[in-house]
């Protein structure tokens, strides 16, 4: 019996889930194309070999394209590494020079911080220099309450906070100690001042692309101070010799990163221009909650509110399970807050539209409504 095939629809729902994020509707018809047949190559994205020239070419224009777009200085390699931020949490100590340096600096701002802490201490002695862990993690630090050492052997911080919705506007750090930075929830949707970063991770999830594949900017003294003795997997300069193709590596998730990069590029104009449509929709979505009085309570101090992920709550755990139905049958996905901290959380990666926050804000409008306290 033959079967019709049905309209392709990428917004049956609308996805403002955490993560994986949603992807650019023109990305998302290309790759329905590719999984059948790469124009060009005749054959499925998920049956090309990884030592092919095809695939070659598509790592190194991902990375001209990631360079372009944050204009990145040389002196940097790109990777396309596995593992997700979480192997960088131990990649990162095992790699960097610490031989008559004062322990690394951590700042604890979040769920995710708090991991990436945990897992560094199973590397090596670290120093955490502010943590918001006493309040909730509801603020991050000013750069009054942060005491760099100037010997220490880096510094570590996360740019976004996932699950609470905190943001960092500005550059940590001295500028005479290494930075390093996982950008894994805002990495490509804003400009970044990347050349004072020594090294900065982002998993692909949120904003370029789908899970598998973690994107590493690290400068080439870092790569060549790596030590010997690691691991060939976790080891920068293993990697980077390889040109992200040291074992096999998740082409079909590069291959989309690809794609989304193009569509930055040439669709979008470039990360201004990703940053000020970023910044509309996160104007709209706090206006909306703002707007309620204490119907809609947000969990993130107003001047570290992330444009990213925006965490909030409803007055009773009733009216949240209530929200979070309705929403559903509306058409609304990935409301859920995080299960550390529960409650809600509408995350506006780059790919999803002004026109889907207004869709939801409408929606929150009409729901506080509905619901007089």
């Amino acid at each position: 019996m033959m079967h019709m095939q049905q309209p392709f629809n990428p917004r049956n729902r609308l996805n403002f889930s955490g993560g994986p994020g949603v992807l650019p509707e023109c990305v998302l018809r290309e790759v329905q194309e590719a999984i059948m047949e790469v124009p060009g190559v005749g054959l499925s994205i998920l049956g090309i070999s990884h030592r092919s020239d095809w695939f070659a070419a598509v790592v190194r224009e991902a990375e001209t394209n990631i360079r372009t777009l944050l204009g990145l200085p040389a002196g940097y390699h790109v990777l396309f590494l596995q593992g997700g931020a979480t192997q960088q949490f131990a990649m990162v100590p095992m790699a960097l020079p610490r031989a008559g340096k004062a322990p690394p600096e951590y700042l604890d701002t979040g769920y995710w911080s708090a991991k990436s802490i945990a897992e560094a201490q199973r590397v090596a002695p670290l120093r955490v220099i502010w943590s918001g862990r006493a309040t909730g993690y509801r603020r991050l630090p000013t750069d009054a309450e942060l005491s760099h050492a100037p010997d220490a052997a880096y510094l570590h911080y996360i740019s976004n906070e996932t699950v609470e919705g905190l943001q960092f506007s500005r550059v940590l750090g001295r500028e005479d100690v290494t930075r390093v930075c996982d950008m894994s929830s805002d990495f490509l949707s804003r400009p970044c001042e990347a050349q004072r970063f020594a090294l900065i991770y982002a998993h692909a999830q949120k904003n370029i692309g789908p899970a598998g594949v973690t994107i590493v900017l690290v400068r080439d003294e870092i790569v060549r101070q790596t030590p010997r003795d690691l691991p060939s997997c976790l080891d920068f300069r293993a990697q980077a010799e390889a040109h992200s193709i040291f074992n096999t590596p998740p082409v079909f998730a590069i291959y989309v990163v690809l794609l989304v990069t193009r569509w930055l590029l040439r669709d979008i104009g470039g990360l201004e221009r990703m940053d000020s449509i970023n910044r509309a929709k996160a104007t709209s979505l706090y206006a909306c909650l703002d707007a309620g009085g204490d119907f809609y309570r947000t969990r993130a101090a107003g001047v570290d509110r992330s444009l990213m992920n925006v965490a909030f709550s409803l007055p009773t755990p009733g009216l949240e399970r209530e929200f979070l139905q309705e929403a559903g049958l509306a058409g609304f996905s990935g409301l859920e807050g995080h299960r550390a901290v529960g409650g809600l959380r509408a995350s506006i990666y780059n790919a999803l539209t002004l026109d889907a926050v207004s869709e939801l804000c409408g929606f929150m409008a009409d729901f506080r409504q509905r619901h007089p306290r």
